[in-house]
């Protein structure tokens, strides 16, 4: 059943990708006073990606963006199949590595920029993660993913600073603002399209299919701080969604140094206070 899951997201979750991501652009142009795109808009954009003539900068970038989407793809795949969430942050990790040496790759100022927000990006949002892997295993007992889902425990009452750190920096890898530093959907920002500004066709194409993996992927977090009763994971995911809306069509961008410092405020304050309460009482010290 696992390896099924892992299956079934291969083939689903570019779909609910894409249809959340239409959803996004609704909801945001209702926020904003529009109508919006249709639902299906950013399938039909793909779609045309795929259709325009094949012109890089440099023909590594392809090689580059295909790994991107493929670790991406993998790193999902061993998540939902309930592998070692440990190893799941390292693979999202490398598939990142590959989209910044892709846009290094194309020698532009604008995606050279991006490339270097990306890692700045990747510095912000990774000690969180990591530190709620580690109060999953302190308050579980095990790194898997299928034994954190299926352990029975309120993982958001044991972790609530925990969870409440982890959704303050999925805006980063959401590309929401105001953490949107390396890449935006929106005009404000200053770097053009940051680190896909050189990317054009089927390329851009393989990036946006990239980010719809990663989305299913981050409500996969989500959920498992709910993991004790699915039908509550589901709205909990839902409403973390929305919430992650609701900021991005609230607030301006930061600079990246205050965006930065910030989420290492977030991951001390709210992670780590919680995480050692946490191996405080595991050790039965009180």
């Amino acid at each position: 059943m696992e390896l099924l899951y892992g299956l079934i997201y291969l083939v689903a979750a570019p779909v609910a990708g894409g249809l959340l991501t239409g959803l996004d652009r609704k909801v945001s142009a209702r926020m904003q006073g529009r109508v919006g795109p249709p639902l299906l808009q950013p399938f039909y954009d793909v779609m045309k990606h795929f259709q325009k003539e094949k012109v890089v900068v440099a023909k590594i970038q392809n090689v580059f963006v295909l790994g991107y989407l493929l670790f991406m793809a993998f790193t999902g795949a061993l998540f939902f199949s309930g592998g070692d969430i440990l190893l799941v942050i390292f693979a999202m990790t490398l598939s990142h590595v590959f989209l910044v040496l892709g846009a290094y790759s194309t020698n532009s100022p604008y995606s050279f920029i991006g490339a270097e927000r990306e890692l700045v990006q990747m510095m912000a949002f990774e000690p969180m993660v990591i530190l709620a892997a580690a109060g999953m295993y302190l308050a579980t007992g095990s790194f898997y993913v299928s034994d954190i889902a299926g352990t029975g425990k309120a993982l958001a009452l044991l972790l609530p600073g925990l969870l409440l750190g982890f959704l303050y920096v999925l805006a980063f890898k959401l590309r929401k603002s105001p953490f949107d530093i390396s890449s935006s959907r929106h005009a404000h920002q200053e770097i053009v399209k940051g680190i896909t500004t050189e990317f054009t066709g089927s390329t851009l194409g393989r990036v946006e299919i990239a980010e719809w993996y990663e989305l299913v992927l981050m409500l996969g977090f989500v959920y498992l701080f709910f993991g004790w009763s699915p039908p509550l994971a589901l709205v909990a995911v839902a409403l973390a969604y929305f919430l992650e809306l609701v900021v991005d069509n609230s607030f301006p961008r930061l600079k990246w140094p205050f965006a930065v410092k910030s989420s290492w405020v977030a991951a001390l304050a709210l992670g780590m206070t919680n995480v050692a309460v946490l191996w405080y009482f595991a050790r039965g010290v009180v």
